[in-house]
């Protein structure tokens, strides 16, 4: 952070800001770069690109880590759902050594070398609590809290948010909650079924997650239920050979999407067999179409489905409450449970801290912006 302006403990007399515009801050840096805020996956590309083009970058990470989704929020076993190659970040493939889902550990081993391969040094432990473009100065006013809860302020021309669709959990709150007495985690918080062995577990939630627990539930000799509310696609991991991602894409490039659909689910019928049977209901629209809709993504089948074939993995409807170490269901029944884990995902927290709107930087770079990097969801 050698080349920024920094400012410390007093008001701001600054051409670029206006007269006494900042009031007396514990500390302001001025940023002559793009301020890329998120040092996940997404936030380590762009700044590779920015670097490679010559442009440097600074990048604000709340948590002390790179890619803290990954390394502190995710269970032993999850690997890659799609094959390596769609999955690589700009300029570095995976190592050839790699399987075709590297694991939890070989992503993040992954993302450390591109980071260190790049030269890429993000600034950690500082949680973005407003970020604002400012129309009199033309400039993004970002607000960070340190550890210690001291305040610095970034300025910068242009803005980058890298903090991706799951950056906070969402935990529902569900009748009767406070009165289980026994844990209720999100899957965040869940590392290995081996610490509920020989448990009755209730996972809530039907979609990636909340299979792949259930059936490392399973194999740890846990006896798990899971609750399916919604409609769900459940297609195999691989078709003919081929990833099922990586076959749809290249379909798409030929035929229509609902088509597309059409095969998807005829090879998925004749490779997993009616769903419906077993209490997964597929949605009105086809698995691509409904993502291209609603944004909701298909299963991808690992073998949790024929642990539900076999009746190793239960499958339950809604909650209608839960009460001291059980679950009522809401066509009546009522089942007795050690512990509940929520695989009810995560949701983007930018709303919370963004004050403005794309429209703004827009405006900046239509009217002589240098540099056209900025961009917010």
């Amino acid at each position: 952070m050698d080349n920024y302006k920094e400012v410390e403990g007093k008001r701001v007399h600054d051409h670029r800001f206006g007269k006494n515009t900042m009031s007396t801050l514990a500390r302001c840096i001025w940023v002559p770069c793009p301020v890329i805020i998120g040092a996940g996956p997404s936030g380590l590309a762009v700044a590779a690109c920015l670097k490679e083009r010559g442009i440097p970058s600074l990048i604000l990470e709340k948590a002390n880590c790179i890619a803290s989704l990954w390394k502190l929020k995710t269970y032993d076993r999850l690997r890659l759902h799609l094959p390596k190659q769609f999955c690589e970040l700009p300029f570095m493939p995976f190592p050839e050594n790699f399987p075709t889902y590297p694991t939890k550990t070989q992503f993040v081993a992954y993302l450390e070398l591109y980071k260190n391969s790049f030269g890429l040094v993000p600034v950690f432990n500082k949680t973005v609590v407003s970020a604002e473009f400012d129309d009199q100065c033309g400039f993004w006013r970002i607000k960070t809290l340190g550890l210690k809860q001291e305040e610095t302020e970034y300025v910068s021309q242009w803005l980058i948010v890298a903090t991706g669709e799951n950056a906070d959990e969402v935990v529902p709150r569900i009748d009767g909650m406070d009165d289980f007495g026994g844990p209720i985690l999100h899957t965040s918080s869940y590392k290995s079924g081996l610490l509920f062995l020989g448990k009755d577990v209730l996972v809530v939630g039907c979609e990636n997650s909340g299979m792949e627990v259930s059936l490392d539930l399973c194999n740890s000799n846990a006896r798990p239920s899971l609750v399916v509310r919604d409609s769900v696609h459940v297609l195999p991991q691989e078709m003919l050979g081929k990833s099922t991602f990586g076959l749809s894409m290249w379909l798409l490039k030929w035929f229509p999407v609902r088509l597309v659909d059409r095969f998807l689910l005829l090879v998925s019928r004749f490779m997993l067999g009616d769903t419906e049977k077993f209490g997964l209901h597929r949605p009105e629209f086809g698995p691509l179409e409904l993502k291209n809709r609603s944004g909701k993504t298909p299963v991808l089948d690992v073998g949790t489905l024929a642990k539900i074939k076999s009746g190793n993995i239960k499958v339950c409807l809604g909650i209608k409450r839960i009460t001291h170490r059980a679950v009522e269901f809401v066509d009546g029944k009522k089942e007795n449970f050690d512990a509940i884990i929520l695989a009810t995902g995560y949701k983007s927290n930018v709303p919370q801290w963004l004050k403005r709107k794309m429209v703004c930087l827009r405006r900046h770079f239509q009217e002589g912006g240098k540099v056209n990097v900025g961009c917010t969801p």
